[in-house]
């Protein structure tokens, strides 16, 4: 977005765009009201990254008017928790999207201009933690960083990571998902010297209460670990994107 403003205005003082011209481009760049929705075509201004699309709870007009919109401007699209019959749909729609099933994502990067300065990994403890793990990465992905995985390595076989350290040592920010008793990131910050975000999962027997178990464990870790809600791999991958540009 701060691209096209640049070059709008490049634009007008070299003639080849009218005052009138430019107003009509520039009065949504604010937000654009779909009466269902506000886009927030701004944020990109703002904060260096466009406006993500949360789709749990949206019904499949809404996200298809909302993904219309933002490619029209030629921007680059990423719609989090949605059902695979969602994401189908709306790859029918949009030939140039793709659905990931796993983190039930659907997206459209046409940009892949690298703007992270090294890489971030994201780690899943278990197999059953891939899904949160997977949401972490596309939206990784998305906001062009290099990105590498690293799942199922968890506790139970904790030799699997240490077979692993060279990789860890490679990245720049460390997610880590993990459900059960949570206790990966601690292990992970405790042998790194980068940033370690821990994502605790909702998977885990009757005593993991949906994921407080691990958020409590990752919250009380004698390493030191930044934690973000429970199920929240996007959120970990937009902050480790953050660390990531400084």
């Amino acid at each position: 977005m701060d691209r096209r403003i640049k070059k709008l205005l490049a634009d007008i003082k070299d003639g080849r765009v009218t005052v009138e011209k430019a107003y009509d481009l520039l009065q949504h760049m604010p937000f654009e009201d779909l009466d269902h929705t506000k886009i927030d075509h701004h944020r990109m201004v703002r904060k260096g990254m466009q406006e993500v699309v949360f789709g749990e709870g949206k019904s499949l007009k809404q996200i298809t008017d909302v993904v219309g919109s933002m490619r029209k401007k030629n921007l680059d699209v990423l719609v989090t928790r949605i059902d695979r019959a969602a994401g189908k749909k709306l790859c029918s729609k949009f030939r140039s999207g793709r659905y990931n099933e796993e983190a039930r994502c659907f997206y459209i990067k046409e940009d892949h201009t690298i703007e992270g300065k090294g890489t971030i990994l994201v780690i899943s403890a278990g197999t059953s933690d891939m899904r949160v793990a997977e949401e972490a990465y596309i939206t990784s992905m998305f906001f062009g960083n290099n990105t590498e995985r690293l799942y199922d390595v968890g506790v139970a076989g904790i030799h699997r990571l240490f077979q692993n350290l060279e990789v860890l040592r490679k990245a720049r920010v460390i997610i880590v998902a993990a459900g059960m008793e949570g206790a990966l990131p601690s292990i992970v910050a405790g042998i790194v010297g980068v940033p370690v975000i821990g994502v605790p999962t909702s998977v885990g027997y009757g005593a993991s209460f949906g994921g407080f178990t691990a958020l409590l464990a990752m919250l009380n870790s004698c390493s030191t670990v930044s934690v973000f809600n429970i199920d929240n791999g996007f959120g970990a991958a937009y902050f480790a994107t953050l660390i990531n540009r400084l």
